[in-house]
């Protein structure tokens, strides 16, 4: 059951001041921008327009585009280009609103349009949240850096749903395409008319004469894109968020009707004509590659079409790994003949490879190495007498997406389609390209619903394997669905890396802190993503590994945060809050120690600690005065933290029996900037709670003799319908620009368990999952 609360808004603001913080901590940069010497010239170039696209828009049934994002037919439908996944965080819902709003059209005219691969699609804000400074730097570092990575960004033209960036990057661009075809539809009425121009408004998808005169935006759209060279789009003006009417409100998701009535598509749901499928066996040995099979072998079985080898359409370390492909008529006819398909494999170096072997050199690089240091304001110089220390660790967590891994590809004539539920679509096209030998341009894709995202299909390995299999001569040029099993899905997943870190602090007499040292280890997500993705080089720290450690609130005068980054032979990728996921355990865990050392409330220590963050006390105010007193029985443990831009404390309400660990009900404040659709937050922390739950409880891949030994639901749990909290949302008043909302539930849910768990037991839990002993 939800219980969302909305917290009365201020008075709008167009621009609100940051709290500032300057002088409070050293930053320490370091290689960051190693490469900028090369961006001497086009650097101070002004950035690429993001309203048109390179080639028109296409359109059908007379619509008419008035530019890269919105075309109107002639009957008022209104296409909107929306740019991102939709994988259950609602962005076909949130997006839209942002164009409606400026457009003055309502939501239920508009349509969602599939966008075409071009740059001004590109994912600006997620590049800009790679670069490793505290959020509340505002230095001219800080700044310059921001510019030009959004600049890159912006180059590079990458489409990309992650980092909850879908609002935060569209926010802008959309609002000015809406307020933009406004004007233009403004200009035309008054052409139409021989009218004055400040004499008509507009209102519900009509331009209104002051006489009363009215006309559609349908039966204007064509006189407007003629007219459109005469609106200057530096000369619009978009709406205060005093005068939004759509933005803020509980409008219903738009693609809640198909996915209850079953017409909703995914990936798996694609059925081109004389589509085939391939079932396929992979590696069982990180690291492993095929050393021969014998295809006779089951040539014979029932509707098997081809047998093919897809490892060389794969790089180094992508999840998939080396493996062989079945064709057949259906998917079972496929599955049943590579089981019985024998595989030799060469195991190669991994062979021996252990979860104990992993945290042994995780310990020795934090023993022996110097790490990268993020934040340094002298904490290694103070020493007192109360000194506590502290390790913390996590594992390897699987993505376990609900919808099983899977892509359609046909490939014929020279051309490539592709049919995929992916979270980047330009990089899907161009590696469909590479492995078919075949120009980008000659890439189709559709980019269907995606049953879960979480980071999982921010890889395109399913996809060189679909094209591969479909390029094969024997499968004649038709349409090939491949699909994983989950044992595939689980076995040969990018993982989030195994963490381990350590804690030291100084407290003086009354149990204030003096000194906060920081040091973990673990592999770098980015330096295996950007080379197997994106054919880039892996340059400088990966702000990843540190994340919600060194950009943290609480006001700690001497502080050093540092990272020692181990290269993994496991793969690894983004999982959804990335390291804020366990950075925020072993950070907030510490914090509990601390302050149980120093014999005060937690919840009063922390506070102390955000004197200088009224916004995020108040966050931290709201969801413990929400939470009141624990039921009989139960204990209350607290987390507070800051990811994507956004704050969420949570209050999560724990009760133990035996080992049995029950979280019965997690209240959560959540200050995330202006809000476009408040029932759309409270699904994404609600999802997000339930996500962190169960990692917090259950998530772990372990590897022994370099084989994931998890497989399945059964040894890999979520937590099921019956076990789930009731989540209480409070969205927090803000007018500030918006921030991400699908990840920041997440990285709290472990630490207040955990702390609840401390009260109840006396167990101080250090490792994830959470298990008593």
């Amino acid at each position: 059951m939800r219980n969302l609360k909305l917290v009365p808004p201020p008075a709008p603001q167009t621009d609100p001041a940051l709290p500032a913080r300057r002088g409070r901590r050293r930053f320490l940069i370091g290689g960051v921008l190693a490469t900028g010497a090369l961006l001497v010239g086009w650097g101070v170039q002004p950035p690429r327009q993001r309203l048109h696209t390179a080639d028109p828009l296409p359109v059908t049934d007379g619509a008419v585009a008035l530019n890269g994002w919105v075309a109107i037919a002639p009957d008022g439908t209104v296409s909107v280009v929306v740019p991102r996944s939709e994988m259950g965080q609602g962005v076909h819902t949130a997006l839209p609103m942002l164009l409606a709003e400026e457009l003055d059209v309502p939501l239920a005219a508009v349509r969602v349009a599939r966008a075409p691969i071009d740059k001004i699609f590109a994912n600006v804000a997620v590049m800009r949240e790679n670069l490793p400074f505290h959020p509340d730097d505002e230095g001219g570092v800080s700044q310059g850096a921001n510019w030009l990575l959004a600049k890159v960004g912006r180059e590079l033209g990458i489409m990309f749903t992650g980092g909850s960036s879908s609002v935060r990057d569209a926010w802008t661009p959309m609002r000015e395409a809406g307020a933009v075809a406004r004007a233009m539809l403004l200009r035309a009425a008054a052409a139409q008319w021989k009218a004055d121009l400040a004499d008509c408004r507009t209102e519900d998808g009509f331009v209104i004469h002051a006489d009363g005169r009215r006309a559609g935006y349908g039966s204007l759209a064509a006189r407007a894109a003629e007219l459109g060279a005469e609106v200057d789009p530096e000369d619009v003006r978009l709406k205060e968020p005093g005068a939004f009417r759509l933005i803020g409100k509980p409008v219903p998701r738009v693609d809640s009707r198909i996915k209850t009535d079953g017409s909703a598509r995914f990936g798996i749901d694609a059925r081109p004509p004389g589509m085939v499928y391939a079932a396929l066996k992979m590696s069982p040995v990180v690291g492993g590659k095929v050393g021969g099979f014998d295809a006779a072998q089951i040539k014979g079985m029932p509707g098997v079409i081809a047998v093919t080898d897809f490892s060389s359409a794969l790089g180094e370390r992508t999840g998939a790994g080396a493996g062989v492909a079945v064709v057949a008529s259906n998917w079972w006819q496929a599955r049943q003949a590579v089981n019985a398909l024998t595989v030799n494999w060469h195991e190669g170096e991994h062979a021996a490879l252990s979860s104990e072997g992993v945290f042994e050199q995780l310990a020795r690089a934090l023993d022996e190495e110097s790490g990268y240091v993020y934040h340094d304001s002298g904490a290694q110089e103070v020493k007192t007498a109360r000194r506590i220390d502290a390790e913390y660790r996590a594992p390897y967590l699987a993505h376990a997406t609900m919808e099983p891994i899977n892509c359609t590809a046909q490939v014929a004539d020279g051309k490539v389609r592709l049919w995929a539920s992916t979270q980047v679509p330009s990089i899907a096209v161009d590696v469909a390209a590479r492995v078919a030998g075949v120009g980008r341009e000659q890439v189709q894709i559709e980019v269907m619903l995606l049953g879960g995202g979480f980071g999982r299909r921010l890889e395109v390995d399913m996809v060189a394997q679909a094209v591969a299999v479909a390029a094969a001569p024997a499968v004649r040029g038709q349409p090939v669905q491949l699909i994983w099993t989950r044992e595939d899905d689980t076995t040969h997943d990018v993982y989030r890396p195994a963490a381990l870190a350590r804690f030291r602090a100084h407290l003086d007499a009354e149990g204030n802190i003096v000194a906060w040292n920081n040091k973990s280890a673990s592999a770098a997500i980015g330096h295996q993503y950007f080379p197997r993705n994106l054919g880039l080089p892996a340059v400088g720290p990966d702000k990843t590994t540190a994340e919600g450690e060194f950009d943290q609130q609480y006001a700690i005068e001497n502080l050093r945060v540092e990272h020692v980054t181990v290269d993994s032979a496991v793969p690894i990728g983004y999982w959804r809050s990335v390291g804020h996921s366990h950075n925020a355990f072993f950070k907030e865990s510490f914090l509990e120690e601390l302050a149980h050392e120093a014999r005060q409330d937690s919840v009063a220590y922390r506070r102390a600690l955000l004197a200088g963050q009224p916004a995020a006390l108040a966050v931290l105010d709201a969801a413990v005065k929400q939470a009141g007193e624990p039921a009989p029985g139960r204990a209350h443990g607290v987390a507070l933290h800051r990811s994507f831009g956004t704050t969420v404390a949570q209050v999560a309400e724990v009760s133990v029996e035996g080992k049995d660990i029950r979280v019965h009900r997690v209240v959560c404040a959540i200050d995330c900037g202006i809000v476009v659709n408040p029932n759309i937050v409270a699904q994404q922390v609600e999802s997000a709670v339930v996500f962190g739950l169960s990692a917090a409880l259950g998530g772990e891949i372990t590897l022994r003799d370099g084989r994931v030994q998890q497989s399945n639901f059964g040894d890999y749990p979520v937590v099921r319908m019956d076990r789930a909290p009731h989540v209480e949302t409070i969205i927090m008043p803000s007018a500030a620009h918006p921030e991400g909302v699908g990840e920041p539930a997440v990285p709290p849910v472990a630490p207040a368990v955990a702390a609840a768990l401390f009260k109840l037991t006396g167990q101080r839990l250090r490792s994830l999952p959470l298990r008593l002993a």
